[in-house]
């Protein structure tokens, strides 16, 4: 009984305060490498969150990182944390099989660009988390931990759910629908998608060179702040990217904002499709916000759901066309399905698509010009019973292809207990902006007792 309440404590800090503790030496990373292990052990039969781990792997880690400290030499900004990464991202002597059984046994020669600064940062890669099959809609093995018989989401589970039932601080998805802050919102832990090219995503698997966005998981915005701050970088081999420094994520998220923060309330297309716990969640919201909350509608947003398919069928048709040589008829339905949509997209169709991002990027600057953030549904309601589907993204693809960043927050529970998330938006490059507000709203809810 100690062991599981020690563990339960350490698991219960967040991972700004577990790293404070790592380096002053009150906390040793073996240690809480094996408070993660003794919670998977536990917990994993149920939930199926990860595609690999290795105990021993993760334990040689941490003890080498302990070792570190003790000598006295400087501390990387993740030193001793463990990481969850989705199993689309390519590490060195680890397989990455892509949720696919084409790429089952699958063991990369290199590390991808961010488990090099991951590993640089003192991080410790705890495992490779469940994806659905390549990304894309069809679900793997992940249940949702506040009830395995309904969906985690997509495609992104293993991620969110890993964090969502403690079993990793702090975990890696992308998104190029609604592949992290869908399953945030499902599984009730705060999920940031950053701005299109903060991350670079050199070594992950690529479905769509012009949507695929790096996200990250945590249990508080600070977390998200402090992991998308190290993975923030210019990567040359990644043209999304821009040489620019990273910007200062966690120090922004952290402070003050100098005016209370104004929200614009935004009906996103599919409205008619949220569930009426949702509306009612969101409008009452709104409500309470009063003053510091304004409605807005955005015409031409309608088409937005269509074009995001167009591009992502099209590159994904492209992209994934080693796979289908190598497999197809290992390949599901579902993306077999995808794939031959894409072929059939005629060229003038996906490049006048292209050209919607800026678009809808200067259809946005108005409302941006009188807000801090926007403001809507992070899915259309809690997560759906079964585990056939992942779930309903029509209220985060207009933000992949807009590129902008988006944060959800899980400040409400459905009737029958289930979380859901409220989705914050921001300028496009204004990610600590947005976290700072998020923060902000996560604050003032709690202290206003309106959580829930």
């Amino acid at each position: 009984m100690a062991s599981r309440d020690k563990t339960s404590a350490v698991l219960g800090l967040e991972a700004v305060e577990m790293r404070d503790r790592l380096a002053s030496g009150a906390l040793r990373a073996a240690d809480l490498v094996r408070a993660c292990l003794a919670r998977i052990a536990e917990l994993e039969p149920d939930v199926g969150a990860w595609a690999w781990i290795d105990e021993g792997y993760a334990l040689a880690q941490a003890e080498r990182l302990d070792q570190w400290r003790q000598s006295g030499r400087p501390l990387g900004p993740l030193h001793g944390l463990p990481i969850g990464l989705k199993d689309v991202i390519d590490t060195k002597g680890i397989p990455t099989e892509n949720g696919t059984p084409i790429d089952a046994g699958r063991v990369p020669a290199e590390d991808a660009w961010i488990v090099a600064r991951l590993r640089a940062a003192g991080a410790i890669i705890l495992g490779k988390t469940v994806t659905t099959e390549c990304a894309f809609l069809h679900p793997g093995r992940t249940r949702n931990p506040h009830n395995p018989d309904h969906t985690p989401g997509g495609s992104s589970q293993g991620s969110a759910a890993a964090v969502a039932a403690g079993m990793v601080p702090l975990a890696v998805g992308t998104q190029t629908g609604g592949s992290v802050i869908r399953p945030a919102a499902f599984c009730g832990i705060v999920g940031m998608k950053p701005s299109f090219g903060l991350i670079p995503r050199t070594g992950i698997l690529m479905q769509s060179p012009t949507l695929d966005t790096v996200g990250v998981f945590a249990r508080s915005v600070a977390d998200c702040a402090l992991l998308a701050q190290v993975l923030a970088g210019h990567d040359p081999a990644d043209h999304a990217t821009e040489p620019l420094p990273a910007p200062p994520l966690l120090d922004t998220a952290l402070a003050q904002p100098p005016v209370t923060p104004v929200f614009a309330f935004l009906k996103p297309p599919g409205w008619d499709r949220a569930h009426p716990q949702t509306t009612a969640a969101v409008q009452e919201l709104a409500a309470f916000l009063g003053d510091q909350c304004f409605e807005v509608t955005v015409p031409g947003l309608e088409d937005a759901a269509a074009i995001r398919r167009r591009i992502n069928v099209a590159e994904m048709a492209k992209c994934y066309y080693a796979l289908e040589r190598r497999g197809r008829d290992r390949m599901s339905d579902i993306l077999k399905a995808a794939m031959d949509e894409g072929k059939a997209v005629l060229a003038r169709d996906y490049i006048a698509a292209l050209d919607w991002p800026m678009l809808l990027n200067a259809a946005m600057a108005p409302v941006f010009a009188r807000c801090d953030a926007i403001l809507c549904p992070a899915a259309p309601g809690p997560a759906p019973a079964g585990l056939a589907d992942t779930g309903d993204a029509i209220f985060n693809g207009l933000w992949t292809l807009t590129g902008m960043p988006a944060v959800t927050l899980p400040v409400f529970r459905s009737e029958d207990g289930l979380p859901m998330g409220i989705q914050l938006v921001g300028r496009r490059g204004d990610d600590a902006r947005l976290l700072r507000t998020a923060r902000w709203l996560a604050a003032h809810l709690e202290t206003s007792g309106q959580e829930g």
